[in-house]
């Protein structure tokens, strides 16, 4: 690998090694000896071959070249990066770290031309200040588990990790819709069978502690176990992100969540497509200001606001969601709200409860779905993956209230009998302020539907009360091939839970 960095005053001329390569999903660099204007020209992604489908499959354009980065590294006075991927097929992760951590750490221009990055070692690049960086190449994770799972990195939140630390402030970075992280997840599908959470499974990158910062046109493909968590970070605007995690075998990509905030504020999703097994979006404990705009969920679980109330004792919130031009289909839910009991039983990530705290100030509006699987809208009180989910429900102090859900039009499956299906604590006075209003959902050959399950739902508003008892069967059905559903098994849970659909 050769990592080439220039001063901005320097007139430069730079040799990647003869003309750019073609970038593809295989992973082969085929020389293109014949471009004279020495653009990379980016081909088909044979993304058939990693389980995606043909809507991810890019046509062939060209992108921007380096002399056209050098020169707007010149005009902007700011020193000048290359990093090229190591001829021999080596760990690129020293020579990335080099350019975002020494040599263009500040008011640096950082291109990477690709057309592939080998990651075989973790990743830590903060503290950047004003940094931009352009990814056309694709950065592959190594397939070894073991060793990943002994170098994972803490995130500070559900005893969950990560192999790259990032962050820094006003940085943006823009893969113009051909840059992607490939976590290689399928190993990862298989290796888990089916079980949640498991110890050191790392998600693909952490923004940490990220402020007024950009990350646009990027790909996210078969993660490892969440795509990204933005943590600890502030006025950061995620853009035109596609994500993809599918599985091609037997084995489910439960815990690939697209993106969870935790800890942060002043965060924007706009023009997200995301296809996975998991939540699209969700929000975790002290997150406030989150928005999403014009995007589409695939096949997981919809939006989560949660979990919350999993720290025994520990005070969180979310406030201030908003979401609106959302297109759902197959998801579990249009959104679904979860608290854990007020019982702390086991530890995290996979158990707890105890916690205190509020969630509110809760929108959505102007949401199509088509063939949802379960309750568009959802809310429960007793969240446990350890075997005990479904218990002391009404013992969380954790409040919900000021909840709204408009203009939603669309189509749930058969079998999902409820428009919504609320269990709120008693202990918590139940949720408050609940608000729903131009609701037009039907049932695959059950017509119009018009029922609400609720548990001390108080003050609302558009819907009126169907107060049918909860079910909850147990089992000892331990895995499972659907991507994702509130029957699937985490951490070999031995229960299943069964709302009034």
């Amino acid at each position: 690998m050769r990592l080439l960095a220039f001063l901005p005053a320097v007139q430069c001329a730079v040799a990647l090694g003869g003309n750019l390569q073609q970038i593809d999903d295989n992973n082969n660099n085929n020389n293109n000896n014949n471009n004279k204007n020495n653009n990379i020209v980016i081909h088909n992604h044979h993304l058939q071959q990693r389980g995606m489908d043909h809507a991810d499959i890019l046509a062939s354009r060209k992108l921007p070249d380096l002399e056209f980065f050098r020169n707007q590294a010149l005009e902007e006075k700011r020193t000048f990066c290359v990093v090229e991927p190591d001829e021999n097929g080596g760990d690129d992760a020293s020579s990335i770290m080099g350019a975002l951590n020494k040599e263009c750490r500040d008011r640096g221009l950082v291109f990477m031309p690709g057309p592939l990055y080998h990651i075989a070692s973790n990743m830590t690049t903060m503290g950047m200040d004003d940094v931009k960086i352009f990814l056309l190449g694709r950065m592959l994770w190594s397939p070894d588990v073991n060793y990943w799972r002994s170098v994972s990195m803490p995130i500070g939140f559900q005893n969950q990790s990560t192999v790259w630390y990032f962050g820094g402030k006003n940085v943006t970075w823009d893969g113009l819709d051909a840059g992607t992280l490939d976590g290689n997840g399928q190993v990862w599908y298989d290796w888990a069978r089916s079980e949640g959470n498991l110890p050191r499974r790392p998600m693909n990158i952490n923004f940490r502690e990220l402020s007024h910062s950009v990350i646009r046109n990027l790909r996210f493909v078969q993660s490892q176990m969440w795509t990204m968590a933005v943590t600890h970070s502030h006025a950061v605007e995620l853009t035109d992100i596609y994500v993809n995690s599918t599985s091609s075998s037997q084995w489910s990509t439960l815990n690939t969540d697209g993106c969870d905030t935790v800890y942060s504020d002043d965060i924007t999703f706009r023009r997200w497509f995301v296809k996975n097994g998991d939540d699209a979006i969700a929000l975790k404990g002290n997150s406030s200001r989150i928005s999403v705009y014009d995007s589409e969920f695939h096949d997981g679980q919809g939006v989560a606001i949660g979990s919350m109330g999993q720290y025994d004792g520990k005070f969180e919130y979310i406030t201030d969601f908003y979401a609106r031009n959302i297109t759902l289909v197959n998801t579990a839910h249009v959104s679904y709200l979860k608290t854990w009991a007020g019982v702390s039983r086991g530890f995290p990530p996979n158990g707890g409860g105890g916690g205190i705290g509020h969630a509110s100030n809760i929108t959505m509006e102007d949401i199509r779905i088509t063939r949802l699987r379960q309750q568009p809208f959802f809310a429960w009180q007793c969240e446990n993956y350890s075997g005990f989910a479904g218990k002391d429900c009404n013992s969380s102090l954790f409040k919900m209230n000021n909840v709204t859900w408009a203009n939603v039009t669309g189509t749930v499956t058969k079998d999902v009998r409820n428009v919504g299906s609320f269990q709120c604590s008693a202990a918590a006075n139940g949720c408050h302020h609940f608000k729903v209003s131009n609701i037009d959902i039907s049932s695959d050959g059950r017509g119009k539907l018009d029922k609400w399950h609720c548990e001390n739902v108080r003050e609302n508003t558009g819907f009126t009360c169907n107060d049918p008892p909860q079910r909850f069967a147990y089992n000892n059905n331990n895995s499972s091939s659907s991507s994702s559903s509130r029957s699937r098994s985490r951490s070999r849970r031995k229960y299943t839970y069964m709302p009034y659909i």
